[in-house]
């Protein structure tokens, strides 16, 4: 069934909006996620600094009985020397923890009431010192060897001991939703990537269904019998300007496409500078990275005078230079080298080959040499036949061809599911030393 030039303008506004839609989801799931890790990082924060402050004040008080029990029994001065700055340290970190707990008001009785031990502790200890000085040491003794003085220290070990207890869960429970909120952000990624990549081939698809249906339009004209010769030239015109209109319609799309992908891009990018947490910065700036790849794509088809096929060895060289450029911005210090031949290849082939490409060359670039710099080598060859090899490899620490991928694994289902959509495996091989991976995949000659 035909399709009319409103059809595909209406049916790329609507997948375009779709493609918004899912660029909107992703910006605004990444902002939530950015927000509920500054409250977490907060709370651990806050968590951390209590835990400190209960363990720094046990600490202090078991210092002071110590150096008490010392100068009490052995009546040598020189027991009392770490006495008094521990009991100043007591009174710090009780006023720390005071205020580390000012946030949690049903805590107020608990504090006021560990204050109070504390204090009765002190007193005690301080009262027992005096006695013995006063060479009171009968009732100095008998002050010690009361119940009193353990039971209050009972008491406060009981009281820090929650405190500690409870600081802990803080920490653990924080840092499971801080798990939790990484996962959620890889998944609503991974779903808008496809989502746009999907809008954009459909997109592509239905303009370049138009134009193929335009051009066989112009045959059929052409083809009619020579008395309807001076019609078929009025109609050729009317096709010809109609084909100049799709072709101008598709390059525009493509470099709508180019820019509005550029832009997500950008945002993308700023959105990974403001994140803390690591694990999300790292999936934002790996979805950077596909983006522009595909948006190279549509660079490409705008600015080569041909919507239906990209000259792959050009997009590959540029999208190449772009991810080296990237990668030395964040401090890997290795090199690439490539050796590309002369390929055309359609534009869905040009985008799943476009991520595999990046998805390969970044990994090598993070984990092939985390020690020192090295080279990174990257080979598109057209074999016999109908066949094209693209091979990246390095001379880093490798690993076995059977062993799990550092980092999430999302790079490699990510080759793994574009290689399937293409019709072709990726090959991983171990080198000595060193790890690469090939990829073989169909390239008619025709367009090659």
């Amino acid at each position: 069934m035909p399709i009319s030039s409103r059809v595909v303008i209406n049916l790329t506004v609507v997948l375009l909006t779709v493609g918004l839609l899912a660029l909107v989801g992703i910006i605004g799931m990444t902002v939530w996620l950015g927000e509920k890790a500054r409250i977490y990082a907060e709370d651990a924060t806050g968590a951390r600094n209590t835990r400190v402050s209960a363990v720094e004040l046990r600490a202090a008080l078991q210092s002071a009985e110590s150096s008490q029990r010392g100068y009490l029994l052995g009546g040598n001065e020189i027991y009392l020397a770490p006495y008094d700055s521990a009991k100043t340290e007591a009174f710090s970190y009780l006023q720390r923890l005071k205020s580390s707990l000012t946030a949690f008001p049903q805590t107020a009785r608990l504090i006021e009431r560990l204050s109070q031990v504390v204090a009765e502790k002190i007193d005690e200890m301080d009262r027992t010192i005096v006695l013995k000085r006063e060479l009171h040491d009968t009732e100095a003794l008998a002050v010690f060897g009361g119940n009193r003085g353990k039971a209050l220290m009972d008491e406060a070990n009981v009281f820090l001991s929650s405190m500690i207890r409870t600081s802990d869960e803080r920490l653990t429970g924080g840092l499971a939703q801080q798990r939790l909120n990484a996962s959620w952000l890889r998944w609503v990624s991974v779903i808008g990537g496809l989502v746009i990549i999907l809008v954009v081939s459909a997109v592509i698809l239905t303009i370049y269904r138009y134009t193929r249906e335009v051009a066989h339009t112009r045959d059929q004209v052409q083809s009619l019998n020579a008395t309807l010769e001076q019609r078929v030239k009025d109609r050729t015109v009317d096709l010809a300007q109609a084909r100049d209109k799709a072709e101008v319609l598709l390059a525009e799309v493509n470099h709508r496409v180019a820019n509005s992908l550029a832009m997500v891009s950008s945002l993308v990018r700023l959105q990974s500078r403001t994140m803390t947490d690591k694990v999300a910065q790292d999936a934002l700036k790996e979805t950077q990275a596909r983006i522009d790849a595909i948006a190279s794509v549509h660079k490409s088809l705008y600015s080569s005078g041909d919507a239906r096929f990209v000259d792959f060895d050009e997009y590959l060289s540029s999208l190449l230079g772009n991810i080296e450029t990237a990668m030395r911005e964040e401090g890997h210090g290795a090199s690439l080298r490539y050796n590309l031949d002369a390929l055309r290849l359609r534009p869905d082939t040009s985008v799943n080959l476009g991520v595999i490409a990046t998805e390969l060359v970044t990994n090598a670039f993070k984990y092939a040499y985390p020690n020192r710099s090295g080279e990174v080598r990257v080979r598109l060859t057209r074999l016999s036949g109908d066949q094209a090899e693209l091979v990246v490899e390095d001379d880093g620490v490798g690993r076995g061809a059977d062993v799990l991928p550092k980092g999430t694994g999302l790079g490699t289902r990510i080759v793994n599911a574009m290689a399937r959509t293409i019709g072709a495996d990726v090959e991983y091989f171990v080198r000595h030393p060193g790890f690469g991976a090939r990829l073989a995949f169909a390239c008619p000659a025709e367009l090659a």
